[in-house]
């Protein structure tokens, strides 16, 4: 059995080379790098080493083993951070408890090498995380407050998703989801927050959380550790969000919709060129703002980061010049590309309420023009039956569906699997004209032949989905 490190009170005092187990994950990647660019001896191993994460960590002279066994641990690192991936019947794990190698997690990691005496600035909640923290990253930046940070998608203004800054303060997407097979707690439990944002809380991760209740008892974690002196910065339109930041001991900083919030979006406009929307402060108006980001979901996005910044005493003007000329990230309502006025847009969106916002938002930029959504169950959570009833408003934006059948969940009841079937014939029930397909090839023959000038595509999947959008742009010009 390993011999469990209880706190980062244990890390050894004398470290030169780190082994990161599951090191081609995107955020254990990009923990190799910044300890590499710290000065450390970095090595990991990997059971999927592919680009571009690959290439990636080749490009930071970091030497990848491929597969897990004992000799990767050979010479002995002083230390060995485990993925969130890597179960404990992993040859590589059972080598690491026989050798008696100090071992952290990945969040565990972050907090003690990048954490300590920084400003930890954790953005949190079903939806939103990633673009709400890079857009925090990006405007600080701007302002002339470079970050260090750490999030789920490639940051526009900086080409890359982590970055070691100079400035006091680090902006850390804060994943609900657990930590390591030693430590099933929720990550962003380990990343010291002295400002939490809370975009929302739903059910999600049908894998490791029975019920809503206990996603609820995660988040009331956060709140717990929260020191009295920090702040939450919380989207309150969510009666679930309400509920669980009650119980923080600092101070709760609402924003929302609402007239009786601290922070409240009015006179909301979503056009091709962005989404502009009146910020009030206390009843006051505070500022008219532009972001280039459509939809009501990511001006609520960016409300909270205009929350937190103006709290750090960042200058108003300077806020809003950022937020009008922030350059996105990758993944978010990314334009992949225009042929034949066909436009093809990728997107994270999986979860209904994601899927509805981000349709929502594209049919009113691109006002006139059909939209076609093309989709991929692709999470443990979406490939389950639990959201096979919501997926069916989900998609109410779009003029027509296309939809990937799922790769099945192994050991897993087949009468409980999602049916992108039954989803297209319930989608017919609401006159969306829907289609399912066994797998991307016919999912492309079918766009091909059926695509017409002026429509624009929005494929949504947090996966690579077969390179689909770079097909199907190739196809387009071929036609």
């Amino acid at each position: 059995m390993l011999n469990l490190l209880p706190s980062l009170n244990h890390f050894p005092d004398l470290v030169r080379h780190i082994h990161i187990m599951g090191v081609c994950g995107t955020g254990m990647g990009s923990l190799a790098g910044m300890l590499k660019d710290s000065g450390y001896v970095v090595t990991g191993s990997d059971e999927n080493v592919y680009p571009p994460m690959s290439d990636f960590l080749a490009a930071c002279n970091i030497e990848i083993k491929n597969g897990y066994r004992a000799e990767n641990l050979s010479p002995q690192p002083d230390l060995v951070v485990v993925g969130n991936t890597i179960k404990k019947t992993n040859p590589e794990a059972l080598a690491l408890a026989e050798l008696a190698i100090p071992y952290v997690s990945f969040p565990q990691a972050l907090g003690h090498y990048f954490l300590t005496n920084k400003t930890s600035l954790v953005v949190t909640g079903t939806h939103g995380k990633t673009t709400t923290s890079s857009l925090l990253a990006t405007l600080l930046h701007k302002a002339g407050q470079t970050p260090g940070f750490m999030v789920g998608g490639l940051v526009g203004a900086f080409g890359r998703n982590y970055n070691l800054g100079p400035s006091p303060y680090f902006v850390v997407e804060g994943d609900e989801y657990d930590t390591a097979f030693f430590d099933k707690g929720p990550k962003f439990l380990h990343y010291r927050p002295h400002i939490a944002i809370v975009t929302s809380i739903e059910f999600d991760h049908a894998d490791i959380f029975t019920d809503l209740e206990a996603i609820k008892k995660s988040f009331a974690g956060l709140m717990a550790i929260m020191p009295e002196n920090g702040c939450v910065v919380a989207c309150l339109d969510s009666p679930v969000v309400r509920e669980v930041t009650a119980g923080a001991r600092c101070q709760i900083v609402s924003y929302g919709l609402m007239d009786e919030f601290d922070w409240t979006l009015k006179n909301i406009t979503v056009g091709s060129d962005g989404t502009f929307f009146d910020v009030l402060y206390q009843g006051r108006l505070y500022s008219r703002c532009k972001s280039p980001m459509p939809g009501k979901h990511n001006a609520l996005n960016a409300l909270a980061v205009i929350a937190v910044l103006d709290r750090l005493g960042l200058d108003k003007e300077a806020i809003t010049a950022g937020l009008s000329s922030f350059e996105g990230v990758r993944r978010r309502q990314e334009v992949r590309g225009v042929v034949n006025s066909i436009t093809v847009i990728d997107d994270f969106a999986h979860h209904p309420t994601a899927v509805r916002e981000t349709l929502s938002a594209l049919k009113q930029a691109y006002a006139g023009h059909r939209l076609v959504a093309v989709f991929e169950p692709r999470t443990n959570s979406s490939r389950r039956q639990v959201f096979q009833k919501d997926y069916v408003s989900a998609f109410d934006g779009a003029d027509l569906v296309v939809i990937r059948e799922p790769v099945p969940l192994p050991d897993f009841p087949a009468d409980q699997l999602f049916s992108s079937k039954k989803l297209a014939s319930d989608l017919k029930t609401r006159n969306i004209e829907a289609s399912a397909f066994s797998d991307t090839d016919g999912i492309l023959e079918y766009l091909q032949s059926n695509l017409l000038p002026g429509d624009v595509v929005a494929i949504l999947s947090n996966g690579g989905f077969d390179n689909i959008h770079t097909r199907l742009l190739g196809l387009l010009a071929e036609k």
